[in-house]
């Protein structure tokens, strides 16, 4: 079966492309979560200029977007914390605090994009993974001082 997909679904593809998937998913998945619709031949040149403007629209949004990405790994942020004698902090640094961070820089990401590895629980330097996109994730350095 032929559909239209409304919106990103994480391994099937992203919004604004036509493909071929099993009627069973379309049916079962894609269909009752208003994640795509079906190409008929009624509606099939309707969803083929959507999917021109759609590429039109990437492009557009792919350029800012890398040129965010490079910017974003140049980044290093540098936070100072509380913490013990052995370099162990007293709580961990969340991804809001290094959204907040990153704002100051001059870069607004929702804290949903943040990606760390593991918890940033003592001091020196840690890497994030910001998902910007599915193939864009531009890594910061994140150094931990003492106050």
């Amino acid at each position: 079966m032929q559909i239209f997909l409304k919106k990103d679904v994480e391994k099937v593809g992203m919004a604004g492309e036509i493909l071929k998937v099993s009627d069973g998913f379309a049916r079962n998945f894609l269909f009752p979560k208003n994640l795509a619709v079906e190409i008929t031949s009624q509606n099939k040149d309707f969803y083929q200029k959507q999917v021109k403007e759609v590429e039109h629209r990437k492009d557009v949004i792919s350029t800012q977007t890398s040129m965010l990405g490079e910017r974003i790994g140049s980044i290093t942020l540098k936070l100072k914390r509380k913490m013990h004698d052995d370099g162990k902090l007293y709580g961990a640094v969340s991804q809001a605090e290094i959204v907040d961070a990153l704002a100051q820089e001059g870069v607004n990401v929702s804290k949903n994009k943040i990606i760390l590895g593991k918890s940033i629980k003592s001091k020196g330097t840690h890497e994030a993974t910001i998902k910007l996109t599915a193939r864009l994730q531009p890594r910061i350095k994140i150094v931990i001082l003492p106050e």
